[in-house]
């Protein structure tokens, strides 16, 4: 696996090997020892597994405020999402600025996101599954989104009809009410 870092300090993007072979693939997916030398020392706590039925759900965006805060680290097993993630760090000179990358079984690429960024998937093709690690619990408390089409923000979907997004994603906060609110997160 190789681990580089990406535009926005602290994210980095893992592209994964797999030897193949006539029976299919074995691919290593996670090194404690290759991700320490990066600098990620990250202890995994909680795992899920996204599932998206149709080209252009989105989900999120979605944070965990401290003391909850969570890192995550991201990748696609089946199908194609553009992963989107939003600095939100106080004292990060990149806060308010979001970056993507895509994400799918062809490429095998994963992310890891460090804490304070707000985060969120769009499925670029139906049944898209996704796994993601975090470093620390869900709690409903610390729960916040932020509206996923903020014009603050203007992320770039990728998607050409309508999104299909939750009601609740559909109700969030906007990056403003954030800001006023909370003025970022203090990591």
């Amino acid at each position: 696996m190789t681990i580089k870092a990406t535009s926005i300090r602290g994210v980095f993007e893992i592209q994964l090997e797999a030897r193949e072979d006539f029976r299919g693939f074995l691919m290593e997916t996670y090194d404690d020892r290759v991700f320490k030398e990066h600098g990620i020392d990250t202890i995994w706590v909680k795992e899920y597994q996204n599932f998206s039925l149709k080209k252009g759900t989105i989900r999120g965006l979605h944070l965990q405020l401290p003391p909850y805060a969570q890192a995550k680290l991201v990748r696609v097993i089946y199908g194609e999402t553009l992963y989107v993630f939003v600095d939100l760090r106080k004292d990060s000179p990149t806060l308010g600025q979001w970056a993507s990358a895509i994400l799918s079984t062809e490429n095998k690429k994963m992310l890891y996101i460090p804490r304070g960024f707000a985060h969120a998937f769009c499925s670029l093709t139906d049944n898209a599954m996704a796994i993601c690690k975090m470093d620390n619990p869900y709690s409903p408390e610390s729960e916040y989104q932020i509206k996923w089409n903020d014009p603050d923000l203007n992320i770039d979907w990728q998607l050409k009809d309508i999104p299909i997004v939750s009601p609740k994603d559909s109700s969030s906060k906007s990056f403003k009410e954030f800001m006023e609110t909370h003025g970022g997160v203090k990591i």
